[in-house]
């Protein structure tokens, strides 16, 4: 399955929107930079499904002009947002690029919060991530605005390792590197981290 970093080279605030290519060209989470319709463009020419993590708006703000410009069968999110056509639930499969996701209800930074998991791949929007700017190899969604939750973040990481099959090796996440390796290792400490229920940031 090839998976590219659309919003990489975006120089304005954005979550990370991975085109992934395959059977079903999908991608997954749309961004906030104004350039991804034409960094999709220039790899693919069809988008067949968009799959959104969550509707904070640097994952959802293009959406609008990604469906306008690519016309897509399938936009999945769990809440109603203007251009979704197909609803999920936790449980659900959804078909991303090669490979069959489970849907995994993930709330706590968002209250709409899903990940996707597959036998070798993680899409886990902001719920957990690699890296950012408070911590390296295994961090979390921030939990200090309203409408966010700590105590359901930590279920929410809890049910992600729970459900995750052993030997995924691939993380795609909504901010910082994308990474290749023992990913439960990885969200296992970030599971870690957020128990000990400390601010994630100092000025929380």
């Amino acid at each position: 399955m090839e998976v590219h970093h659309v919003t990489e080279d975006a120089e304005t605030f954005t979550c990370n929107a991975y085109l992934v290519e395959g059977e079903r060209p999908t991608l997954v989470d749309a961004g906030s930079w104004d350039g991804v319709v034409g960094e999709v463009r220039s790899r693919v020419d069809e988008v067949d499904a968009v799959a959104m993590t969550h509707q904070h708006g640097d994952h959802v703000e293009q959406l609008e002009a990604v469906c306008e410009a690519f016309d897509p069968e399938d936009v999945y999110a769990y809440d109603h947002h203007p251009e979704r056509t197909t609803p999920i639930e936790d449980g659900d499969t959804v078909r991303i690029g090669d490979e069959e996701f489970e849907v995994v209800y993930t709330p706590g930074h968002a209250d709409d919060h899903v990940s996707f998991v597959s036998g070798s791949t993680l899409f886990s929007g902001d719920v957990v991530v690699h890296d950012d700017g408070a911590f390296d190899y295994g961090s979390f969604g921030r939990t200090d605005m309203a409408g966010q939750s700590r105590e359901r973040l930590i279920e929410s990481i809890e049910d992600l390792l729970e459900r995750m099959p052993d030997g995924v090796e691939h993380m795609y996440s909504g901010h910082g590197g994308v990474f290749h390796g023992d990913v439960r290792d990885v969200v296992e400490r970030a599971l870690e981290r957020a128990e000990k229920r400390e601010p994630k940031y100092p000025d929380e």
